[in-house]
């Protein structure tokens, strides 16, 4: 089994969450709420914006031909990584007033969720690795792992890591896997 599907997700995810919004949102509401609960609803929220977008992106790679699939992804990264670059740091206010904290979080994730980034490289790499079980996965790990990071370090990580050298970080990384696709799609190489 090629485990690149799987691997590839989890780094993009890492490094487009780290630092995102819906991080931010996840170590605010740790601040107030019982972490474990947290922590649930906003990996299930995950679960859920993740999964119809890699069911999206699984359907789409039986329809279009490989080669489109790499360029539209590549193009879309390298746009993704320069819309990252020019953004302007993320409002941290957060507030959640549901009483139930899962769903709070639930509510809270899915909404920030939906239409970001992440869902449209979820799409893409669904589609461009024909292998939605393992992107999901990948997404899934890395969501877990940043979540759970969020909600234990609270505070400590946004005050170690300035929020712009993350968001730095993300765009290179999305630049670096445009140019990847691209460069495979053009010269027919299997890259990544």
């Amino acid at each position: 089994m090629d485990a690149t599907p799987l691997i590839a997700s989890f780094i993009l995810f890492a490094s487009m969450e780290l630092g995102d919004k819906t991080q931010l949102a996840v170590i605010a509401l740790s601040m107030r709420e019982r972490s474990v609960e947290v922590f649930i609803g906003a990996l299930l929220a995950f679960a859920l914006v993740d999964g119809v977008s890699v069911a999206f992106g699984g359907v789409l790679s039986s329809l279009l031909p490989t080669f489109w699939i790499k360029v539209g992804s590549g193009v879309l990264f390298l746009l993704f990584g320069a819309l990252s670059l020019l953004e302007g740091e993320e409002e941290q206010k957060v507030r959640a007033d549901l009483r139930n904290v899962v769903l709070s979080s639930f509510s809270l994730v899915t909404l920030m969720e939906l239409g970001d980034k992440t869902q449209f490289a979820a799409i893409l790499l669904s589609a461009r690795y024909g292998a939605p079980l393992l992107v999901f996965l990948g997404i899934l790990l890395a969501s877990a792992v940043l979540t759970g990071g969020g909600v234990i370090a609270g505070r400590g990580l946004m005050a170690a890591v300035p929020s712009h050298y993350i968001r730095y970080i993300s765009s290179t990384l999305f630049i670096a896997f445009g140019l990847i696709f691209l460069t495979g799609a053009l010269l027919g190489l299997e890259i990544l």
